[in-house]
């Protein structure tokens, strides 16, 4: 690698990726079955469904879309096919962070040189690894518009993370947090908050130096909560926990483009270096408490103090709503609204456990509501 190149990619435009559990339909354990689920849909043309890291997993991509519309289209018809494939395999698919009462020793990794080098680097925290997330890609017209939203983006992350968190069980008990799935990926050596890169120069001369040195092998070795993805043009924003309900899923996405929209079309690039114990606490504060948590913004654009992470999320939708309302996403975007008033999936998968449902009962009950 003597250079990364930045492909050319249409501004602000959307590719989503999501990322399921397949469980038995019967006892909800997850059961390696990728391979036939894969079997079953390669006859299908552009059936965007992919192997994941572990053989429990697979992942629903989407084409480039335009608009949230687009999105909403394109994963109903894919995600459909991913539904029929796994129904006559004797699954389900199911969206959350992490599986709550799964054993890490018995998951078995996906047979690829990649994904098998990688789990005998992490050993126990590979197996672990039993988490899944939504992934936005937004779409930039240059390199250094790229890396101004990456940049600024990090600190509005712990926002997106308190929506979507969806993983507070973990071996059968309640983890304390809302996103434990988060605290799983910190433990990853090359996963969590990126540098600030400040211009395209300074972050292809960090890619290039853990190359060389033989840190990285490619660029997708960094699993960071938001990145640039060069090879495709695009900021991919990997925060967010895998939402349990597929209106969520639109409404995350809607915010993160109006996001990223305000960030290229507004900001200047600036050169002042974030905090970055003001980030982790930021985000420890999502993680750890959800939408109860505390959001200071080190920018100051939503306030200049800390404040409630319900209010700066209200604040920042008055502040996008110009933009929000210019790419049409008002209608997804007034689901955000709903997620601060009803709760997330954490709070909806606690308010079951509490009520009486065994965790088993608690799935059963949140795979019926993904598309309600």
């Amino acid at each position: 690698m003597k250079q990364v190149p930045f492909a050319p990619s249409r501004p602000f435009t959307l590719g989503v990726e999501l990322e399921f559990q397949i469980f038995d339909r019967v006892t909800l354990e997850l059961v390696p079955r990728s391979e036939q689920l894969m079997a079953l849909l390669s006859g299908q043309s552009e059936s965007r469904v992919a192997r994941e890291f572990l053989q429990c997993m697979v992942e629903v991509q989407t084409g480039v879309c335009r608009n949230v519309g687009e999105v909403d289209k394109d994963l109903r018809r894919t995600v459909g096919k991913a539904e029929k494939a796994a129904a006559q395999c004797g699954c389900l698919l199911f969206a959350s962070g992490i599986h709550p009462f799964a054993r890490p020793a018995t998951q078995k990794v996906t047979d690829s040189g990649r994904y098998v080098r990688i789990m005998d680097e992490l050993q126990l925290v590979g197996r672990q690894f039993i988490v899944q997330g939504l992934h936005v890609h937004v779409g930039m017209a240059d390199r250094e518009t790229a890396i101004r939203v990456a940049d600024v983006m990090q600190a509005y992350l712990p926002l997106l993370l308190g929506l979507s968190a969806s993983s507070p069980y973990f071996g059968g008990e309640d983890t304390g947090f809302c996103s434990y799935r988060t605290k799983l990926f910190e433990a990853l050596p090359l996963a969590g908050l990126a540098d600030f890169h400040g211009s395209w120069k300074a972050y292809e001369e960090g890619i290039l130096m853990l190359h060389r040195a033989g840190v990285i092998r490619e660029i997708r070795d960094l699993w960071w909560d938001v990145r640039p993805s060069p090879y495709f043009g695009t900021v991919e924003i990997r925060i967010c926990d895998m939402p349990s309900r597929f209106d969520d899923v639109l409404a995350l996405t809607a915010l993160i483009q109006a996001l990223a929209v305000f960030i290229g079309d507004h900001l200047e690039a600036g050169s002042t270096r974030i905090n970055v114990p003001l980030l982790r606490y930021n985000k420890w504060q999502a993680c750890r408490h959800g939408l109860a948590g505390e959001f200071c913004d080190p920018f100051g654009l939503l306030a200049d103090s800390r404040r409630p992470l319900k209010w700066s999320v209200r604040r920042m939708l008055d502040i996008l709503k110009p933009v929000i309302d210019g790419l049409g996403s008002a209608g997804w975007c007034e689901r955000i609204h709903g997620i601060l008033e009803q709760g997330t999936s954490t709070d909806r998968q606690r308010r079951l456990t509490a009520g009486g449902s065994s965790l088993p009962g608690m799935m059963q009950k949140m795979h019926e509501e993904f598309w309600t």
